[in-house]
């Protein structure tokens, strides 16, 4: 087997090398220089507020759309709504698709988008009168 040869560190990776480790560029200084200039707390406190947005969104969909949903289908909770595959046989269970719990998710899902859409929507407004002033 042939030996590789080495090729010479120039001055200009050596420069490079050297504003990297000023940076904190490396494994654990990485993350923090990652956390100090992309403001992972903005990112968390979003997070917060999306999660709680959902929930709240959730108990909205769950308590006042589904309702009003099994009001205009006769009291058919949308939730029960499913298409049986397989009877109940002896010691097997049903096998269905539970797609009124599908619907239920997707309304959760596009209610909570709008919720989210509003906030983004009056915080950038709000970013905006700030640079009028």
């Amino acid at each position: 087997m042939a030996q590789e040869k080495k090729k010479p560190v120039t001055a200009k990776a050596r420069a490079g090398a050297a504003a990297l480790k000023g940076r904190g560029v490396g494994h654990a200084g990485g993350f923090v220089t990652f956390v100090r200039e992309q403001g992972v707390v903005g990112l968390a406190v979003g997070l917060a507020i999306g999660t709680a947005a959902g929930a709240t969104v959730k108990v909205i969909v769950d308590e006042l759309i589904n309702p009003l949903v099994g009001l205009l289908t006769r009291g058919v909770d949308l939730n029960s709504l499913k298409w049986v595959l397989l009877e109940k046989d002896g010691a097997n269970g049903e096998v269905a698709i539970g797609y009124g719990a599908i619907i239920s998710s997707t309304i959760v899902l596009l209610a909570t988008a709008f919720v989210i859409y509003q906030i983004v929507h009056i915080a950038k407004l709000d970013r905006m009168d700030k640079k009028k002033d």
